[in-house]
Order: structure tokens, then C-alpha cells, then sequence
């Protein structure tokens, strides 16, 4: 969120929000409204609002990419190139935001490190 973008990407997607739910086939289940309160009305509002809640839902990936280019920090066993001994096992590893919570896929890629270390070892 850290550009203007971002802001008034969000900014809109509350807007396109509130108006959906204001739709009659919501009716019999919409509340009142609490976050951000039915106060909150124009862009200065919403900005603020976001200053003082605003984030992201989502977990960082891949600062520690896996591959062959030159870019890749592991290789294909996740092995550190340049430093013998030490393996990335986690969410950093992947290449893309997973679209789902990233718990599963990093419990995978640390169940596969278990069982490629031993493997490593016997050749």
C-alpha cells in the first residue's frame, strides 16, 4: 500500500463493496456497517481510515527464488549456491504468491527438504 495507486485501488474496491451489499438481495442479511463505519464516506475519510488500518492479507514469497538462472538463490534441491551445507526449506522458495494461505505449500516444501537431505546423502 505504499503507492497511489494502491490507495486508490482499495479506495474503490470498498466503494464497488458497499455498493453491492447495498443491493436488495441483501436486505435480510446486512447489518450495520462497522469497518470502516457508515461514517466514513469521502476519499479523505477513506484515507485516513486507511493510515490508521490499512495492510495486507497476504505473506511475502519468494525473496530466496529457486532455479537454474542467475537469479536463483537455491537450486532445484534447495541447496544455497554459494554456501555448502544450508538449504532454504520455506514460503521464500516460490516463485509466485500462492493464491491460498501459503501454510500448506510451505509444510510441503519442508517435507520434501526431509526427504531430499538423506537422499543427498547417500550418493
Amino acid at each position: 500500500m505504499s503507492t497511489e495507486y494502491d490507495v486508490e485501488t482499495t479506495i474503490a474496491g470498498l466503494r464497488a463493496m458497499r455498493k453491492i451489499v447495498r443491493q436488495a438481495a441483501f436486505d435480510p442479511y446486512r447489518g450495520r456497517g462497522i469497518w470502516p463505519t457508515p461514517a466514513v464516506q469521502s476519499d479523505g475519510d477513506f484515507r485516513a481510515w486507511h493510515e490508521l488500518s490499512g495492510g495486507t492479507t497476504f505473506h511475502p514469497v519468494g525473496t530466496c527464488a529457486m532455479g537454474d538462472g542467475n537469479e536463483a538463490v537455491v537450486d532445484e534441491q534447495l541447496r544455497l549456491r554459494g554456501l555448502a551445507g544450508l538449504r532454504v526449506a520455506d514460503a521464500s522458495i516460490m516463485p509466485r504468491i500462492v493464491s491460498g494461505n501459503t501454510n500448506a505449500p510451505s509444510i510441503m516444501i519442508g517435507e520434501k527438504a526431509a526427504q531430499m537431505i538423506p537422499e543427498d546423502r547417500g550418493r
